[in-house]
């Protein structure tokens, strides 16, 4: 399983160390059990989806949040393994590329508006503006996710790879991408059952993201700029 690794390159302290090795663990049981990626992202979608649910339908309390919360990260970790075990098999199929991308896609989308529906249903927030926070986070989640996708899409094989960072910057960029990795926005629903407690906590990794938007779009503008042209 560890020859079924991606780089560590540009990955966060929580994917590195413990999303990935729980879905290297993850992804071993599904191969001995013979399941194939694409049922690995199906399970990671039902774990996400019904977390997303509960937020959306149920009160908000600490055995809501546990829960919820509990769905989010397993449905993360197996999001992890079904890459893993194709990696294992030999490679993925552009099917199930497409699959995982389109969960994920969906997942951003969904929980966002599932704050957006606990916010009004549930929350005595202190103006109607504080509706326009999971709005945004919205746009700012899909558009780091569609624009990273995307980059990678355009960006040569082999271009601007430069090899593995030394260490200490890769210790360094792992700690800085943390707020904007999936594993530390699931850790926020633990505040679930405090009003405001999660407000601020989301509110908080909304702005992160809108900052991380901004030097993202930026970075990966002047990488595709530098690309050439195809004859």
């Amino acid at each position: 399983m560890r020859g079924a690794q991606k780089s560590a390159k540009g990955v966060s302290l929580y994917s590195r160390y413990v999303n990935r090795p729980v879905g290297r663990v993850l992804a071993a049981g599904a191969s001995w059990v013979g399941m194939t990626p694409n049922q690995v992202t199906v399970v990671s979608a039902v774990l996400s989806y019904g977390a997303v649910a509960a937020v959306a339908l149920g009160r908000p309390s600490y055995p809501l949040a546990v829960g919820v919360w509990g769905g989010l990260a397993l449905g993360f970790a197996f999001d992890a393994a079904d890459g893993q075990l194709a990696r294992l098999r030999g490679g993925g199929s552009a099917a199930g590329e497409w699959l995982d991308h389109v969960v994920d896609c969906a997942k951003i989308v969904a929980v966002h508006s599932a704050v957006l529906i606990t916010f009004y249903r549930h929350f005595e927030l202190p103006g109607d503006g504080w509706l326009l926070v999971p709005l945004g986070f919205q746009f700012a989640a899909v558009l780091i996710f569609f624009g990273g996708l995307l980059t990678d899409k355009l960006t040569p094989k082999g271009a601007g790879s430069g090899g593995q960072p030394a260490s200490g910057k890769v210790t360094l960029r792992a700690v800085a991408l943390l707020p904007v990795d999936h594993g530390v926005f699931c850790a926020v629903f633990l505040l679930l059952g405090d009003e405001r407690a999660f407000r601020w906590a989301y509110t908080a990794l909304f702005a992160a993201h809108v900052l991380f938007l901004a030097a993202f779009l930026s970075t990966w503008f002047r990488r595709l700029s530098a690309v050439r042209p195809l004859p």
